[in-house]
């Protein structure tokens, strides 16, 4: 038992900065595994939400589970107090909500907030999760991704949250492509009625993109002179 542990741990380490993500045979050939008992290892941390499959290439990365862990180490080591104090500065200067999505899978999580101190304001909760088709804070994150990528995400299927949701092939990645272009997003009232955001891409080691930082708040605040500022702010 104690060897099965410790072979499955041994598994999980090997997805790294470096090398975020393995397909069964590479990952095999690395650790010089049996492909049959590594598929087991691998099907059972994916039912765990410790790791997910990428439909299209069938390669797996780190889930949301091994975020809900990162959360107590940061609440342990205090980890967080690197990010939490800038989002609560800039959601300080700028009036409006800011928050922390990451990647997870073909949705967006988000994983750290710092509410705007208005009395009418976004609200969003921690492990709130959005397709990536929809929305500032994940669709700049998806317009990074290679195209192939994206059909899949769109082929499994949109759902028309507002009457400004973009649901075809065509308007969405013809609006992608406009977002990869610009660097940043700005949407409105595509998820949630009379909502703004504004969100810019986080990129990790190698230039992949793992996360999204969004400033978000009721339409009626944000003029043209308030998007540049708050654009301004959240990429500097």
């Amino acid at each position: 038992m104690l060897k099965s542990l410790s072979t499955a741990l041994d598994v999980l380490t090997k997805f790294t900065p470096r090398n975020p993500d393995w397909g069964l045979r590479e990952l095999a050939k690395e650790m010089e595994m049996n492909h049959t008992v590594l598929y087991r290892i691998l099907k059972t941390f994916e039912d765990k939400g410790f790791l997910i499959q990428d439909e299209l290439t069938k390669k797996y990365e780190l889930g949301s589970k091994i975020y809900d862990l990162l959360a107590v180490v940061q609440s342990k080591v205090n980890l967080s107090d690197l990010v939490v104090p800038l989002m609560k500065e800039l959601s300080e200067v700028i009036e409006e909500t800011v928050f922390l999505t990451w990647k997870d899978g073909y949705h967006g999580k988000t994983v750290e907030i710092s509410e705007s101190t208005q009395q009418i304001k976004f609200a969003v909760s921690i492990g709130y999760k959005t397709p990536l088709y929809v929305g500032a804070s994940t669709k700049v994150m998806m317009a990074f991704l290679d195209e192939k990528e994206q059909l899949a995400i769109i082929k499994k299927g949109t759902e028309k949250f507002t009457d400004h949701t973009l649901v075809t092939e065509k308007e969405i990645l013809s609006d992608l492509r406009k977002i990869k272009q610009a660097g940043w997003c700005y949407s409105e009232g595509e998820f949630a009625e009379d909502v703004f955001g504004i969100g810019v891409p986080i990129f990790g080691n190698g230039g992949k993109i793992v996360a999204s930082l969004t400033v978000a708040g009721p339409v009626y605040r944000i003029y043209e002179e308030k998007k540049k500022e708050c654009l301004k702010k959240i990429v500097g």
